[in-house]
């Protein structure tokens, strides 16, 4: 099965583990990976900010990057949401709708890939330590992927995982929110902190890079124990 990884912008540029663990992962489960060297960002921070015409030349070039491809996948949930999004925002062009539909049913986010389109619960995965995992608000309400995380952390040998008290708020990041109303999403953020501490957790696990770059930027910053890891890291501890 051949995938292009639309590795996005975060893991690009700060989480280049996450990418590798991704690959390895999907090539261990017998993917051919392909890794676009035209691909750009998605444009969700620009289009969320109102700039609409301007955000839509970079999403025809995404559109183009991944035409060829057969799956596409990617270590983030709101990244891939973003492409579901592709032929709203495309609606009623007769060129570019079309092919933002194909592009849309053809991308996955890497834990519903694994389990909606390879059928595979257990990855073989071995990581001892106590885990608790953040669902992301993007991937869980909008993409709606909600048990494939579940179904795969549990079949990790070694791991504990405890269920994140408020897991369905909102960890305050929001692309630009957290520029924004800065003093708002600090507020939430440090909720989040205090409901990963509840658990006793060693690590907190997610699956968008932006919201575990946010919360374990603040468990950092207030010298928290908890370490951050992304779900792909997990799922490719052997």
């Amino acid at each position: 099965m051949k995938v292009a990884l639309f590795a996005t912008c975060l893991v690009d540029m700060f989480q280049s583990n996450v990418g590798k663990a991704t690959v390895e992962l999907l090539e261990r489960l017998g993917c051919e990976i392909d890794v676009p060297e035209s691909q750009v960002c998605c444009c969700q921070p620009a289009y969320n900010s109102g700039y609409v015409k301007d955000s839509k030349e970079a999403m025809k070039r995404m559109i183009n990057t991944f035409s060829d491809a057969e799956y596409v996948v990617s270590p983030s949930g709101s990244c891939a949401y973003m492409f579901h999004e592709y032929p709203h925002i495309f609606k009623g062009d007769p060129i570019w709708e079309p092919k933002a539909k194909q592009l849309a049913a053809k991308t996955f986010e890497l834990t519903q890939f694994i389990v909606d389109v390879l059928k595979v619960e257990d990855v073989g995965a071995r990581f001892e330590g106590s885990v608790t995992y953040h669902t992301s608000c993007h991937m869980t309400r909008l993409l709606g992927v909600k048990e494939a995380p579940m179904i795969l952390l549990n079949n990790v040998k070694g791991l504990t995982l405890t269920e994140l008290p408020g897991k369905e708020q909102c960890c305050g990041f929001g692309g630009t929110f957290s520029v924004k109303m800065a003093q708002i999403s600090e507020q939430m953020v440090d909720e989040k902190v205090r409901h990963v501490e509840e658990t006793g957790a060693e690590f907190l696990i997610g699956a968008d890079a932006a919201c575990l770059m946010n919360i374990g930027g603040r468990i950092e910053r207030k010298g928290k124990p908890v370490k951050v890891l992304h779900i792909a890291e997990v799922l490719n501890s052997l």
